[in-house]
């Protein structure tokens, strides 16, 4: 009997388009029958193996192009391998093109049915479960309406709670963990954590690599279809971060503070006739946090670029948000970045056991602290997060301030380590 313990089997998988210059040259390719080639292969695939075990979370990285879209595409079996074995034990659910398949002409609850009976339910399994599906999707008040008149956002919701109700054994995740603003984006990552947590296999492609390192049991590297990499996340991500370094450049910033507009409040509900869009501000605004004001200083001076020396100034960082006061209290972190990829530290109110205080309204601030900055020559990009109780899910992040620390020695590095020298003379031993 084999050995089914698995969830995704692949061994040597290689997937190669061919590419035609002209229209014509399909036309020509058929006629010739083979005796001449009018095409350009082109293989986004090549001999790539790993296996995913029932239950296990496994991530995907890589560079634009390098093959992560294709390999979940062959996991989903719309597309077939050119060669090697693929196999997959279970129902796939995949998060991929959210709402690729919805009809415009067809109302929410229709395209509910459809995309559900796509996906392997039955007209008796979608009754069961279609109340359930529209009231997460949090669009009741518009599920008869023709999905044209939804915004993009109402759009995401319907299909991503349609995608992850069919009960899956397989979830495929491609850049879609958390979609919409809000209470939907906080309860879409909820219920694909919820999904982990009860076994779910799961293949999670993202860029970003903290949720990356966090969420996942395993991680494969893919680079232009190549397998680089398969194994423990922190390695992996370790080892790809290390890939990136110093290729995107760092923009200009304005002078000022960051502080950001208030929150809107909702307009009117959707009315009987139907109207040819439906907005974002149709939604009651629960389930939200986001910073309304953030400032950086440094000793005393505020502004988004600021000019330091190494080791001899104290910079601070004033954060305030406002919060859906029924959710849990929300974490704070700061990050310092060498340019765009290279993190070079990091503070988080969680790690460091710190209690964020908010008053009823569910508003408000923390200041951080980072006396006489270590830091060396460079220009450093320095970010605000805020993050759900256990910041693994981020609901804002902002690039606060850049900082430029002046340093007239020549000496390479990024950071001035605390450190004390012993000297003495006339010795004459083996070094």
């Amino acid at each position: 009997m084999a050995n089914t313990d698995f969830a995704i089997r692949a061994q040597g998988v290689s997937k190669c388009y061919t590419l035609f210059d002209h229209p014509a040259d399909r036309l020509k390719q058929m006629l010739m029958r083979g005796r001449r080639q009018y095409f350009r292969e082109f293989w986004a695939l090549h001999e790539t193996s790993f296996e995913l075990a029932k239950g296990q979370v496994m991530g995907l990285v890589g560079r634009n192009g390098a093959g992560k879209s294709t390999l979940l595409q062959l996991v989903c079996g719309t597309v077939a391998p050119t060669s090697g074995s693929l196999e997959v034990h279970g129902r796939v659910s995949a998060l991929l093109e959210l709402g690729a398949g919805f009809n415009p002409e067809f109302s929410g609850r229709e395209n509910v049915y459809v995309s559900a009976a796509i996906m392997g339910l039955s007209k008796e399994e979608i009754d069961l479960r279609f109340d359930e599906i529209v009231e997460f999707s949090g669009i009741v008040a518009f599920i008869d309406q023709p999905v044209k008149t939804y915004s993009s956002g109402m759009f995401m919701r319907l299909a991503f709670s349609v995608a992850t109700s069919v009960d899956p054994d397989i979830l495929i995740i491609d850049e879609a963990l958390s979609v919409g603003d809000g209470e939907f984006a906080r309860k879409s990552f909820d219920r694909i954590r919820d999904m982990k947590e009860a076994g779910k296999t799961i293949l999670f492609c993202s860029h970003s690599l903290y949720q990356v390192e966090a969420f996942c049991d395993q991680v494969l590297w893919l680079d232009q279809g190549k397998s680089l990499l398969f194994g423990d996340p922190q390695e992996v991500v370790r080892r790809y971060s290390a890939s990136l370094i110093g290729e995107t450049p760092i923009s200009d910033v304005p002078e000022s503070p960051v502080t950001l507009a208030p929150f809107q409040e909702a307009s009117e509900p959707f009315g009987e006739e139907p109207a040819q869009a439906v907005t974002e501000s149709a939604y009651s605004l629960t389930g939200y946090a986001r910073f309304t004001h953030v400032e950086v200083s440094l000793d005393g001076h505020t502004g988004r670029k600021l000019y330091g020396r190494p080791g001899e100034n104290d910079l601070t960082i004033l954060m305030q948000f406002a919060s859906d006061p029924e959710m849990p209290t929300p974490t704070l972190g700061v990050s310092f970045k060498y340019g765009t990829l290279i993190d070079v530290s990091c503070a988080v109110s969680l790690t460091d056991h710190i209690r964020i205080e908010r008053d009823a309204q569910g508003l408000g601030e923390a200041m951080i602290s980072f006396p006489r900055l270590p830091l060396r020559k460079g220009e450093y990009l320095i970010n605000v997060h805020l993050g759900c109780e256990n910041a693994v899910y981020i609901y804002e992040s902002i690039h606060a301030s850049t900082l430029m620390i002046i340093d007239p020695l020549p000496e390479p590095g990024l950071v001035n380590f605390e450190h004390h020298w012993q000297t003495h003379a006339g010795h004459s031993g083996k070094v």
